[in-house]
C-alpha cells in the first residue's frame, strides 16, 4: 500500500464524451474508501484550473449529485484543450502546477483525457519526482476516437458508436422512403486520423438494403474516381446510396479531403480544423453522377448523446476511474488504466496498465484489414470487435419529459498562491 497520505485532485481534458463524468464518479466514490486520501478536489477546466488555482471541493457535494455523474454527459468538472509544452519550453507552467499542488497538499492526481492529457500527466509526474515532491499520478482513458494505444478500446467510444449506428439506421430509412427524390445521402462522423467512429456505422446494417451502403475511413486513401464508381454501382442496384464518411478522409497524397488549406485553421493543439467532407462528397456525386444528394453532420451531438449511451461503455468508464484510484493507493504511479478484452463471447474485460509516456506517443488506427478489399466497408472482424461495446442502455432520469442532469454547487477552495498569467 502507498505510504503517501494527502488530498486527491481529479481533472478532465479534451473533447467531452457521454461517459467521462462516469469515470470521475468512479474516482470520487473509490477515493472515499481509502484512508490515504484525506480530501477529494476537482480542477475546473482541466490543467488550466490547476494553473489558475480554480479548485473546488468534491467532498462538499451531495453524494446523489456524484452518483448522477453516471447519467450526465459532457465534462461536469469543465474541460480544456490547453496543452503544456515540453518541460524545457514550459518549465514555469509545470512549476506552477507543483506550487498549487503543494499549497493544497495534493498527493494524488487523476487526469481523464487522451494522448495530450497523458503527456501532461507524465511530465507532471517526472517534475514532481525531480523536485522531491512525493505524489502519485494516474491517467484515466477518454476519447470517442478510440485511438489510444495499449488499450483494447476507450471509454467514450462505445456510446458514440451506438449513437452513430442508430442515427444511420434512422436516416437510412428516411433516404429509403424518399429515394425517388433524394437518392443519395452522406453522413459525416468525427475521427481525425482514425476511422473507428465512421466504421461503427456498419453496425446499422442487418441486410444488404440497409444503410450504410458505403463507409470511408482515413486509413484507406480516398480516390475520387473509385468513389464515383462505388456510388454508381450501389445506386444501380438499390436505386439509392447511403454513405458514412470520416472527417479525416485523405487523398492519395495524404492531404485531408476537408482541410481548408487556404486558411490553415488550427485548434489549440495545432491540429488542422476539419469539417466539410459530407459537402465535398455531395458535390462530387451531384457533379459526376447527377444524383440529388443530402449531407448530414452530427457535430457535438454524437459525443454527448447520453439519452442512448451504451451501458457497457458507462460501466467501463466507472471501472477505469475506480481502478486508477486503487492502483494509486497501492503505490502505482505514472500509468494509464487500460481495458484488456479477455473474451468476446461472452464479452469480458480486465483492467491493465500502460506507461503514460507510451500512451502519449502512440496512436491506434483502425486495422486496414478490418476494411474489405474495396476499402469501402468494414469486415465482420470489426463488427465482432465493436458489437459488445454498444450493448445495454443507460437509464437516464427524466423530469418534465426530458433528461435530468446533475450540476455541481462548486465550493471553491481559498486561493493560497499568487495570481498566475497563463500564456
Amino acid at each position: 500500500m502507498s505510504t503517501v497520505k494527502g488530498n486527491a485532485l481529479v481533472a478532465q481534458s479534451g473533447g467531452p464524451t457521454a461517459v467521462i463524468n462516469a469515470s470521475v464518479c468512479g474516482v470520487v466514490q473509490e477515493a472515499a474508501k481509502h484512508q490515504e486520501i484525506t480530501g477529494m478536489f476537482a480542477a475546473h477546466n482541466g490543467i488550466l484550473g490547476v494553473l489558475q488555482e480554480k479548485l473546488f471541493d468534491l467532498g462538499a457535494e451531495d453524494p446523489k449529485a456524484v452518483e448522477m455523474l453516471k447519467t450526465t454527459p459532457s465534462a461536469a468538472l469543465g474541460s480544456c484543450r490547453h496543452k503544456l509544452k515540453s518541460l524545457e519550453q514550459s518549465r514555469a507552467d509545470y512549476e506552477r502546477v507543483l506550487e498549487v499542488f503543494r499549497a493544497h497538499n495534493i498527493r494524488y492526481f487523476f487526469y481523464a483525457g487522451g494522448n495530450d492529457s497523458m503527456d501532461t500527466a507524465a511530465k507532471i509526474k517526472d517534475l514532481s519526482a525531480s523536485l522531491g515532491y512525493e505524489m502519485l499520478v494516474m491517467g484515466v482513458p477518454k476519447t470517442i476516437d478510440n485511438d489510444l494505444a495499449f488499450t483494447d478500446h476507450c471509454p467514450g467510444y462505445g456510446s458514440v458508436a451506438k449513437f452513430i449506428a442508430t442515427s444511420v439506421m434512422e436516416a437510412g430509412r428516411d433516404t429509403e422512403s424518399l429515394y425517388t427524390f433524394d437518392t443519395c445521402a452522406v453522413l459525416e462522423t468525427m475521427g481525425r486520423n482514425a476511422g473507428w467512429i465512421a466504421a461503427s456505422a456498419a453496425l446499422a446494417r442487418r441486410s444488404e438494403e440497409d444503410a450504410p451502403h458505403l463507409v470511408y475511413v482515413p486509413e484507406v486513401s480516398f480516390s475520387r474516381e473509385k468513389f464515383v464508381e462505388d456510388v454508381r454501382r450501389v445506386h444501380a442496384r438499390f436505386g439509392r446510396c447511403f454513405i458514412a464518411a470520416s472527417e479525416g478522409m485523405r487523398w492519395d497524397d495524404g492531404r485531408y479531403v476537408s482541410e481548408d488549406s487556404s486558411s490553415l485553421a488550427k485548434d489549440s493543439f495545432g491540429h488542422s480544423q476539419l469539417g466539410g467532407v459530407s459537402q465535398a462528397l455531395k458535390a462530387i456525386i451531384e457533379h459526376e453522377l447527377g444524383l440529388k444528394t443530402r449531407w448530414m453532420m452530427q457535430g457535438l451531438t454524437q459525443r454527448n448523446a447520453m439519452h442512448f449511451a451504451s451501458r457497457t461503455d458507462r460501466d467501463e468508464a466507472v471501472l477505469c476511474g475506480a481502478e486508477a484510484v486503487r492502483q494509486a493507493v497501492s503505490g502505482v504511479s505514472g500509468f494509464m488504466v487500460t481495458l484488456e478484452r479477455t473474451s468476446n463471447d461472452p464479452y469480458r474485460v480486465d483492467t491493465g496498465l500502460a506507461k503514460l509516456e507510451d500512451v502519449a506517443n502512440g496512436e491506434k488506427k483502425l486495422p486496414v484489414d478490418w476494411m474489405n478489399e474495396e476499402g469501402n466497408f468494414p469486415t465482420l472482424e470489426f463488427i465482432d470487435y465493436a458489437r459488445p461495446l454498444v450493448e445495454g442502455e443507460v437509464r437516464v432520469p427524466v423530469e418534465g419529459g426530458v433528461p435530468l442532469f446533475m450540476r455541481f454547487k462548486k465550493k471553491w477552495l481559498p486561493a493560497r498562491c499568487a495570481d498566475y498569467q497563463v500564456k
